[in-house]
């Protein structure tokens, strides 16, 4: 049975902005000053798992050009461009249709292009196991991450305590739970945070599909005769507009009955915001993370400065702000009221213009 990786690189990041943009979205961004892209870092990082061959990027139609770019070893038919943007049920039933045409016993992991993981070996010796467990089970099986914090902007699992393999039976998959039930659930000590990267054989996750969201099914399915093949693209540029806009964690994790968990500690961060960035990275002596060449501060505490190549910044009596010189946007604002970034990243493209977005 083979096995495949499918890297998930469609969307734009409103987060990160203003460094992550609508023409350039933060997986092709150089967000950790390793020289390489976060999409290239994924890819890499999958090497170790699978060969180049068996690696697929779904990216919006828009990226084909930048994902060529950053991965110069897949050919032209390993890119699935997304005529439009419909979240990632559609995307991963795509792809499971998509290699169940090249190889009907396939067994892939799915997985986002922008996440951090810093073990390594660990992930992947974690994702040989899951693997394993897939190819021998009918089951849906995603990767669960420790819980630090009541993070309501994650999906939390409860799980059985008993093992197979290593490997949990799911009790209940909850999507963004509001703040008061994620801290019961952290408090709890028996959920984990759902990692975002799963794993199954396409056809155990068309047949959750046939079961749980017949609308995406049934629109899907209609082309199977043309995966795989030159006219693949054209009848997805045809029928994927019309699939729902759902994550595949309401279509499928919170639904389905065969779904599985596997503990992984892999040093893993979904890099979803400034703050995370902030996290993860080395800092100063005054808790900074200071990105740039030409950064004079005074007085700068639990703040993260990120400038363009030979900008010089002269900061003083800032604590706990973010702060971004993109050029023609610069952004200072509190770290603490990160998440209001995607609200006034729309108000400035209503009142500057769309082109900044």
């Amino acid at each position: 049975m083979s096995r495949y990786v499918a890297i998930m690189a469609g969307g734009v990041g409103s987060r990160f902005w203003p460094a992550s943009r609508q023409h350039r979205p933060k997986q092709f961004l150089d967000i950790l000053g390793t020289g390489k892209s976060l999409l290239r870092l994924t890819f890499e990082r999958f090497l170790h798992l699978v060969p180049a061959q068996h690696i697929v990027i779904v990216t919006h139609q828009q990226y084909r050009a930048l994902v060529q770019q950053e991965l110069p070893e897949l050919d032209a038919h390993q890119i699935l461009c997304e005529p439009s943007r419909n979240n990632t049920a559609p995307c991963v039933a795509w792809v499971a249709f998509h290699l169940q045409a090249l190889d009907p016993h396939a067994n892939f992991v799915v997985a986002p292009s922008d996440h951090f993981i810093l073990k390594e070996q660990a992930f992947v010796e974690v994702l040989q196991r899951a693997l394993d467990f897939t190819e021998k089970h009918d089951a849906l099986l995603t990767l669960g991450i420790q819980p630090t914090r009541p993070d309501t902007g994650y999906g939390y699992i409860q799980y059985e305590p008993h093992a197979q393999e290593g490997v949990h039976k799911v009790v209940r998959f909850t999507e963004k739970p509001p703040l008061e039930q994620a801290q019961a659930y952290v408090a709890s000590g028996h959920y984990l945070w759902n990692a975002g990267i799963f794993i199954w054989r396409a056809h155990t996750i068309i047949n959750a599909f046939a079961q749980h969201a017949p609308d995406i099914y049934h629109i899907l399915e209609a082309g199977q005769q043309v995966y795989g093949t030159a006219a693949e693209a054209e009848f997805i540029a045809q029928h994927y507009p019309d699939t729902p806009n759902i994550s595949v964690d309401y279509a499928i994790m919170e639904r389905a009955n065969n779904i599985y968990t596997l503990p992984a500690d892999i040093g893993w961060s979904d890099l979803g915001t400034w703050a995370s960035l902030h996290a993860l990275l080395d800092k100063d002596a005054h808790d900074n993370v200071l990105q740039g060449t030409h950064i004079l501060a005074q007085e700068l505490r639990h703040s993260l400065v990120r400038l363009p190549e030979g900008k010089i910044a002269v900061l003083r009596g800032l604590d706990g702000f973010i702060v971004v010189d993109e050029g023609d946007v610069l952004l200072i604002w509190p770290k603490d009221d990160e998440q209001a970034i995607k609200q006034i990243r729309a108000e400035v493209g209503r009142r500057f213009g769309q082109d900044l977005l």
